[in-house]
């Protein structure tokens, strides 16, 4: 079944990163579908808006996946994120980016886990290339059996 994956991250500090994750090939074996463009609340002016083009991105996927970042958890919408993607009923997992390097070859402080990933008991891995597809099969399968 092809895994259609909504990411959750800091736009502004984290593109980069997010996108080597997105590009790394790793998913492939998962994904046939694609990905869900990064950034959609930096897309949109007004809240209500920005919070429409989240709840149409994950009408169309199956798994989220939090790039957790320096300053991801203080991002306005990622709890309404993560709140969604627990109502669309998709598999959620988190993944640290901070040892990623970034456009100019740094690497970033270790952020905090978003609160609502905590609460919900959702894995969370440190980025390594090749495993986000099991990964998120890994996700996938909590989420059937809970």
């Amino acid at each position: 079944m092809a895994r259609k994956v909504f990411f959750s991250f800091d736009f502004q500090r984290d593109l980069w990163r997010a996108n080597i994750v997105r590009n790394s090939g790793s998913i492939e074996a998962t994904s046939a579908g694609g990905f869900y463009e990064p950034g959609l609340s930096e897309q949109a002016k007004g809240e209500r808006e920005i919070k429409k083009l989240i709840d149409d991105a994950l009408k169309t996927t199956n798994v989220t996946v939090v790039l957790i970042g320096a300053e991801t958890a203080n991002r306005k919408y990622v709890s309404y994120e993560i709140d969604k993607a627990i109502e669309s009923g998709n598999a959620i997992l988190g993944i640290r980016i901070n040892n990623i390097k970034d456009k100019d070859g740094n690497v970033d402080a270790p952020g905090a886990v978003p609160d609502a990933l905590t609460e919900l008991g959702a894995p969370v891995y440190t980025y390594e290339y090749g495993k986000i597809g099991e990964w998120v099969e890994e996700a996938i399968k909590k989420t059937r059996s809970a």
